[in-house]
């Protein structure tokens, strides 16, 4: 049984992340290969990896009870790729020494042996393409439907039941949230907060870490595991909307400014401003000014559609 215990502020900062984190879900994605999971069987038996991953087998068990500095959270590859690339010496030599069987190659990365921190490049770049990259569009409709299912619990029923729902036999004893997990730990928030982060790779207990924001981060199955995502999911909804205008409201499900919906996406400012009209004329986004910011978040009736698609 994993307890996390609150103070009333933390009830008061529990947020659901914005984003998948991509080297959060390589590392569990190498644990998904290797876990004997009827969900991820057919998935598994089609991925092909080039030879420069396998020292990731090294370091990423099944449990994905890995190096906490392989999986930091971040917006895109190359910023955690760069956060990895620059742990401390100390952090390596206490996650390595905790986590894995020393190898040449381990003491190699502990003593910053540049071939060593190649070779993890090399590993996390090839496992990132192959398992990650082509699967992007999945992975964040999965991540986003949770997303979406949680905030309408929260928005319906109150936080008690969209954090005992993260797992079945889970339950509230006073202001102590008792998930169910195969092992006993006991996590005091103190005033930090809860960060949520469904992962579309995991199908086994809660796992907590500390995310950049300094709250306790919680990863959880999501609902919709990445296999059980049709390659063509949403097509409906872009067909509908337009593919471009579909992506914006699925990346609404959290509060954006226009700038930060352009950068996620990848269009112009002028064409995320031009899009986020769109869907508020129709009553499927809302637009709030604060100072000089602009920020968009989908209605509930987007919601609706985006959960109906």
């Amino acid at each position: 049984m994993l307890r996390i215990h609150f103070t009333a502020e933390d009830l008061l900062r529990v947020r659901v992340a914005s984003d998948p984190a991509p080297l959060l879900e390589l590392g569990m994605a190498v644990a998904a290969l290797q876990r004997d999971d009827a969900v991820f069987t057919r998935w598994a038996r089609r991925i092909r990896l080039p030879r420069s991953t396998r020292p990731l087998f090294e370091l990423i068990p099944p449990t994905a009870g890995g190096p906490l500095f392989l999986d930091p959270v971040s917006e895109d590859f190359d910023d955690g790729l760069d956060r990895v690339l620059s742990t401390s010496r100390d952090d390596v030599d206490a996650e390595l020494t905790r986590s894995c069987r020393p190898t040449l190659w381990t003491k190699g990365l502990i003593d910053r042996d540049r071939d060593a921190w190649r070779t993890l490049e090399r590993a996390l770049r090839g496992a990132y393409e192959g398992l990650i990259e082509a699967e992007w569009t999945r992975i964040r409709a999965s991540f986003h439907a949770d997303v979406a299912w949680r905030r309408m619990l929260l928005s319906g029923e109150g936080l008690r039941a969209a954090l005992v729902s993260i797992c079945p036999g889970s339950r509230w004893d006073g202001t102590t949230l008792e998930l169910n997990a195969p092992w006993e730990s006991e996590r005091l928030l103190e005033g930090r907060g809860l960060t949520l982060l469904p992962s579309p790779f995991w199908t086994g207990g809660p796992r907590t870490n500390v995310h950049p924001d300094g709250s306790m981060l919680l990863v959880y199955p999501a609902l919709t595991p990445l296999p059980l995502i049709e390659p063509e999911a949403g097509d409906g909804l872009g067909a509908l909307l337009g593919q471009t205008r579909a992506a914006v409201l699925r990346v609404l499900t959290a509060p954006r400014t226009t700038s930060e919906l352009a950068r996620t996406l990848g269009i112009s400012g002028a064409s995320a401003s031009e899009h986020a009209r769109t869907l508020r004329r129709g009553g499927l986004v809302v637009t709030r000014r604060t100072g000089r910011a602009v920020t968009h978040l989908i209605t509930p009736l987007g919601l609706r559609l985006l959960n109906a698609e």
